[in-house]
């Protein structure tokens, strides 16, 4: 139960209600390979590359060659939100904030959202038939934090250039996921700022769109620990976000509490990264 409400009683002379500042929902959701699923646990299945044989000679035996055949498990969790209205605390204000509990509970799914991505994108992925096997992110898909070195133009390269070693298809889009810090660190650079290098204009309206591929995502949910910020690059269907119940709201009446109105949120979610050359984690130093 909202049990600071009264400090929204009618002292002061306002008709509306101002939304603090919050992240406004996922960022993420659309950034990532989306599936509807059924069930407990969802399985992923994964196909890996194969060689053509050359044919030597006429009437020769037909080659077998064995496809690569893998899968990922993602297990989904419930996320709920919750609050109670008091019918008299509707009187005592000079509007019903009904609607803005419901913005503000939308808002938190979303955030929530975002973290389940965020965890699974270097988090450990589960593979094999019953998906039992644990696979971590390995230490070369990782960009490790030089000194006090923060997101650099060569950390950028170098994120690159791991998604192209790998051939991953330039055609999938690319991400990246920064805090504010980072891109404070790159406006400090001259091929990101100079028109020369790039074609955003990054320096006059203070924001980095796009740069060496990937399109930026500022988001303060990424972990921080030891003064190094984890950042993440990934390509489009490298995570996959498992949504078996979409966000559904519920807003009714609870006549075991005195009839106050309940507003309910609710979703099952899970996610996990598919393919581990699809994901580098970038560390910067942020102090």
């Amino acid at each position: 139960m909202s049990s600071q409400i009264t400090t929204a009683f009618v002292q002061q002379y306002s008709a509306n209600i101002q939304m603090l500042s919050q992240q406004m929902g996922s960022l993420l959701r659309d950034k990532v390979r989306l599936e509807s699923v059924v069930g407990k646990n969802a399985f992923f299945d994964q196909v890996g590359s194969v060689t053509a044989v050359l044919k030597t000679s006429r009437h020769s035996d037909t080659p077998q060659i064995d496809t690569p055949h893998a899968r990922r498990r993602v297990s989904l969790a419930d996320y709920e939100f919750a609050d109670l209205i008091d019918s008299q605390d509707k009187v005592r204000l000079l509007i019903d904030p009904t609607s803005s509990y419901a913005q503000a509970a939308a808002m938190a799914m979303g955030r929530a959202m975002d973290d389940v991505v965020i965890s699974a994108a270097t988090g450990t992925a589960f593979t094999g038939e019953t998906g039992s096997t644990s696979t971590v992110l390995p230490s070369t898909q990782k960009i490790t934090e030089s000194v006090t070195d923060g997101l650099t133009i060569a950390k950028l390269r170098t994120a690159k250039e791991k998604f192209d070693l790998a051939s991953v298809d330039p055609s999938i889009a690319r991400f990246i996921v920064v805090s504010p810090r980072q891109i404070t660190d790159l406006l400090g650079t001259t091929e990101v700022t100079s028109s020369d290098f790039n074609t955003v204009k990054a320096l006059a309206n203070g924001e980095i769109n796009s740069f060496l591929g990937f399109n930026f995502i500022v988001s303060n949910r990424l972990s921080i620990a030891s003064s190094k910020r984890s950042c993440i690059a990934f390509a489009q269907d490298g995570i996959t976000l498992a949504v078996g119940k979409d966000v559904s709201a519920r807003i009714d009446e609870r006549a075991d509490k005195s009839y106050a109105t309940q507003v309910y949120y609710c979703m099952s979610i899970g996610a996990t990264r598919m393919e581990e050359e699809k994901v580098v984690e970038i560390q910067a130093h942020e102090a």
